[in-house]
């Protein structure tokens, strides 16, 4: 038996929004995937550079210092327990991370050092001081330091709880997907 209530206009007038906003947001998220897929699109939802809506574009040069990138961190000890403590997203990248976005601090043949912040080549990073716990306390492993091997990159961000190559290393050149262009940002 149908209910009198469901059946009356007032119901049907408020159901009308509803169901324009689910066909809106599903327009939304179709359209994303789609810009995504086809136009290198992602959103970053990490405060480690601003939030919103990023672009990887082509790369037709070598990664060079200074250059902020998209890149898939390596299948490492690190970066697993990374994953694990929830610094990194699940995404496409191997291993089921997402990317990320970094600065290239040094390229290969450089001298790291890291004690309380880094040195490359001898010259202080900025923005560079580890942290020995996160935000839960749990300690913190930093990266030994030593020489970047041919075909690395260190990586960096200034945002102070960053989680970037002070931690995890280095990581292979082959992991960097594009240069990151901010599409539609909002840095908090």
């Amino acid at each position: 038996m149908m209910s009198h209530i469901s059946s009356t206009p007032a119901v049907a007038r408020q159901r009308r929004p509803a169901i324009a906003l689910l066909a809106a947001s599903c327009g939304v998220a179709l359209a994303v995937i789609v810009g995504g897929t086809i136009g290198g699109l992602r959103i970053n939802t990490t405060p480690s550079e601003p939030l919103g809506l990023w672009r990887v574009a082509p790369l037709d040069r070598a990664v060079q210092v200074g250059d902020l990138v998209f890149v898939c961190p390596p299948e490492t000890d690190a970066v697993s327990e990374g994953f694990e403590r929830g610094y990194l997203r699940s995404g496409l990248c191997p291993g089921g991370f997402g990317p990320l976005i970094k600065t290239v601090a040094a390229v290969g043949g450089q001298r790291i050092n890291v004690a309380d912040g880094v040195t490359i080549d001898g010259r202080q990073i900025a923005s560079s001081d580890l942290v020995a716990r996160d935000g839960r306390g749990r300690r913190l492993r930093p990266y030994e330091g030593g020489t970047v091997p041919t075909g690395f990159l260190f990586l960096h961000s200034p945002f102070p709880g960053s989680w970037d190559s002070r931690y995890f290393g280095p990581v292979p050149t082959s992991g960097v997907l594009g240069i990151a262009k901010q599409m539609l940002t909002y840095a908090p």
